[in-house]
């Protein structure tokens, strides 16, 4: 079985592939002060709740946008599991071409976004990931990544707006009643989740004009995936788990 981890700055989403489907998806808040021991606790309960056990792991993929988690996963691989991880990089044989100015500025999630896009949904494609930051992410029609957009995530413009502004309380990030609120609350939903809904309709409108392709596949992953393609006609798809897919593609093509 392949243990594949995906490293982000707000959590740590772990999944277990037995081959045919994702037997196991599972998330943890990322804490970068923790040591190796303690990650290795952390994974050992995950895979007890799927009744599997280190010695059943075959094989580790990760990607990590925290160098100083990057070492304690790989330390953990090679103590606990007796395996060496295959690290996501721009150096990694992706099965598609790096298009940008600087290909080891990428993030590694989002490269393991545009291998799941071109191998999943073909291309032109884009993705949109709802995390610490909102990252669109551009696979062209001759399937090379060319960049994208990083946007601060909702929770964090929540966040600062919340802690600059004395009177202004956390609010649940749905959409309100109706877009003029009538009470501060309902003001603050409308702002946050309308004004966000809008930056996405209005990046990818321009992303997919750029491309000169409207009618390419628009895939959403991230927690706030669901409720906002709900709201934002040009989604497509949602796909939960197109970050750990593109770490399991990543692997089959290397093996």
């Amino acid at each position: 079985m392949l243990l594949a981890i995906d490293i982000g700055n707000t959590n740590i989403h772990l999944g277990l592939w037995d081959g045919a489907a994702w037997r196991l998806s599972w998330r943890a808040r990322t804490v970068a002060q923790k040591m190796t021991d303690e990650y290795a606790v952390l994974a050992r309960n995950f895979l007890d709740s799927a009744e599997v056990d280190f010695q059943s792991i075959s094989a580790i993929c990760l990607s990590s946008v925290v160098p100083a988690l990057t070492a304690v996963f790989q330390d953990l691989a090679r103590r606990y599991l007796k395996l060496e991880p295959l690290t996501v990089s721009s150096r990694s044989d992706l099965g598609i071409k790096i298009a940008i100015d600087m290909p080891e500025q990428a993030g590694a999630d989002r490269l393991c976004n545009a291998v799941a896009l071109s191998q999943l949904y073909g291309a032109p494609a884009v993705s949109v990931d709802f995390g610490t930051s909102t990252n669109f992410d551009v696979l062209s029609a001759d399937n090379a990544y060319i960049g994208g957009v990083i946007a601060p995530g909702i929770r964090l413009a929540h966040d600062a707006l919340v802690s600059r502004a004395a009177q202004l309380h956390k609010v649940d990030l749905v959409p309100p009643p109706n877009p003029i609120g009538r009470n501060t609350i309902h003001a603050m939903q409308s702002g946050i989740f309308w004004g966000y809904a809008g930056m996405i309709d209005s990046l990818l409108g321009r992303i997919l004009a750029q491309l000169d392709a409207p009618a390419a596949q628009v895939v959403a992953t991230g927690g706030m995936a669901p409720i906002f393609n709900e709201h934002v006609a040009l989604i497509d798809h949602v796909a939960p788990e197109l970050t750990l897919d593109g770490l399991r593609l990543i692997y089959e093509l290397n093996n």
